[in-house]
């Protein structure tokens, strides 16, 4: 929740901007000559990042199942429109900061962002249940990555520079370190893990697929 505070509280400035309000962020001229894609970004990421959170919530799952089946519903859609808007920004928004270099892992991080909801969602299909949690913490993890590059990118500019070279380095750095640390949630020793799943059993591993089949 931290990690998803920083960028609702920028995207709620921006859109604050966009409704005429106060500029309390650099000008942008890229997002002011097309604003569309920009305001389903932060609608869409803001409501992915909070309402997500409370998926990872053991207890809430275990307590009320058919809340978590009609909210990751919501959720798919929303992920998805974050992964296709941000893509769209990418694609079709010139001069970007970052160079060709962030221009790439931007395509890499979206395309791998909606491939893991896409996943994740199959799986679940098939009751795969740790499949399925896998590959939505891998989801959740990139798409709040931008709480991330709050830190990351500032150390970066600081060490390095402003160029391009930095620029990518230092926002990619934080798309590295969520991934990262989704891998280790994911791969964990199961002591450490949450101490049921959705149906009160114990999520970990392939034996915890095989038995909510």
């Amino acid at each position: 929740m931290a990690l998803a505070l920083v960028p609702v509280v920028a995207g709620s400035l921006r859109l604050l901007e966009l409704a005429g309000g106060p500029q309390l962020l650099p000008t942008n001229p890229r997002i002011d000559s097309s604003p569309a894609p920009v305001v389903a970004h932060v609608l869409a990421a803001a409501l992915y990042a909070v309402l997500g959170a409370f998926q990872f919530s053991a207890r809430l799952r275990r307590r009320r199942p058919s809340w978590h089946r009609r909210s990751g519903r919501t959720l798919i859609v929303a992920g998805l429109i974050v992964a296709a808007s941000g893509t769209w920004m990418t694609l079709f928004y010139p001069d970007a900061p970052g160079g060709d270099l962030l221009w790439g892992i931007r395509l890499l991080v979206g395309s791998a962002m909606a491939a893991s909801i896409v996943l994740g969602f199959t799986a679940i299909r098939r009751r795969h249940v740790a499949a399925h949690r896998a590959w939505m913490i891998r989801a959740y993890a990139l798409a709040v990555s931008a709480g991330t590059q709050a830190f990351t990118q500032p150390v970066g500019e600081a060490l390095f520079g402003t160029s391009d070279l930095s620029t990518a380095l230092s926002v990619g750095s934080g798309w590295m370190i969520n991934a990262a640390v989704a891998e280790w949630v994911i791969r964990r020793p199961a002591g450490l893990r949450a101490p049921s799943g959705p149906t009160g059993f114990r999520v970990t591993g392939r034996a915890s697929a095989r038995r909510h089949r």
